[in-house]
């Protein structure tokens, strides 16, 4: 089974679908509570799964670090250096974001 197939609490320093290595690899960084980001990663990977994306995860609890980039919620996701989704947001949301992403 390739770990991509199911929804699970993405590893750090794991990539969502790995084997689209004809893809960009895009970096994203979950700032918060290590629960709340455990949350937020699990519906990553259930939601944007299917689409046409390779992310590499990574986590960061740094209250200090989250400031300095200007996050104000708990989770947040952080894609390619931009902060891209704030809170704990639904699934249905999530792929709606990435979807517009991948149209532009």
């Amino acid at each position: 089974m390739i770990i991509g197939d199911a929804c699970h609490e993405m590893a750090d320093g794991e990539i969502l679908n790995a084997h689209l290595s004809n893809l960009p690899l895009h970096k994203c960084t979950i700032y918060g509570d290590r629960v709340l980001s455990a949350k937020l990663s699990k519906r990553l990977s259930c939601a944007i799964k299917h689409l046409p994306i390779r992310l590499k995860f990574n986590y960061n609890s740094s209250i200090e670090d989250a400031i300095a980039l200007g996050i104000s919620k708990d989770p947040t996701l952080v894609l390619d250096g931009e902060i891209f989704i704030e809170g704990l947001i639904q699934a249905e949301e999530i792929t709606r974001r990435f979807e517009e992403m991948l149209h532009r």
